[in-house]
């Protein structure tokens, strides 16, 4: 088994008034070239909009792009003609493939929202653009792992052009939980919301993360209750 341990505080940081994020990866003006993606992840933010602020009209291509809002709704629209409001509770999956616009802002204007925003390098290039979101029951993730994306359009929740799967789950104090690698060669990157955990005898406060491959498996202890984030990607590709 390899790892590398990525303290929160180890994350960039951009303060823009109207938006606070945390960058896992290189990102904008943040640069660490020891941080420039995990296998085929390459962005994991984890970022606070201001009430009614967002992100204009911006362009995409070749690339996942998954949205998961942590608290607050996000108001999404895009190229393709969609229109959308993302909550809580909700998944967004947008395969930019040839070439797509779309903008973000925050669908409040009284509270903040706070997402995850990932993207994937894919494994096809110049697909089709397209777009999904999924609510989850968030009673499935107690104790479990949740399946919130995977590479299969018939599987749990929502898919993606690479060959990754992302869970969540939220588990009870003093509880162990081991997490089986999908497919050979993957790797997993562990974003520990908040509680503690143990992964490999590497204790996880609130954000902080480890990426871990060349294992089949993680066992994964928690002492105190929270949620964790599991994205599998392939190591190469």
């Amino acid at each position: 088994m390899k790892f590398e341990f990525h303290a929160a505080s180890s994350r960039g940081f951009a303060d823009h008034g109207w938006l606070k994020a945390n960058h896992s990866f290189s990102f904008a003006s943040w640069f660490n070239r020891y941080r420039m993606h995990f296998g085929a992840l390459r962005v994991l933010n984890d970022d606070v909009v201001a009430p009614g602020m967002g992100f204009g009209k911006h362009p995409h291509d070749n690339m996942e792009i998954i949205t998961i809002p942590l608290k607050g709704s996000l108001r999404h629209e895009d190229s393709m003609g969609f229109s959308e409001v993302v909550r809580a509770g909700e998944v967004q999956v947008m395969s930019a493939g040839t070439g797509i616009y779309h903008s973000e802002f925050n669908a409040s204007n009284s509270e903040e929202i706070n997402l995850f925003q990932i993207w994937i390098f894919p494994n096809q290039q110049e697909v089709s653009p397209r777009y999904q979101q999924e609510a989850y029951d968030s009673a499935k993730l107690k104790d479990s792992f949740l399946q919130l994306v995977s590479p299969n359009p018939e599987d749990t929740g929502l898919w993606i052009h690479q060959n990754a799967w992302i869970h969540i789950i939220e588990m009870s104090p003093n509880t162990v939980q081991t997490y089986a690698i999908k497919s050979p060669g993957n790797g997993v990157y562990c974003m520990n919301i908040e509680g503690k955990k143990s992964i490999g005898g590497q204790i996880l406060n609130n954000r902080d993360a480890i990426g871990i491959w060349e294992t089949a498996e993680l066992e994964i202890q928690s002492t105190e209750s929270g949620r964790l984030l599991l994205i599998e990607v392939p190591m190469q590709f």
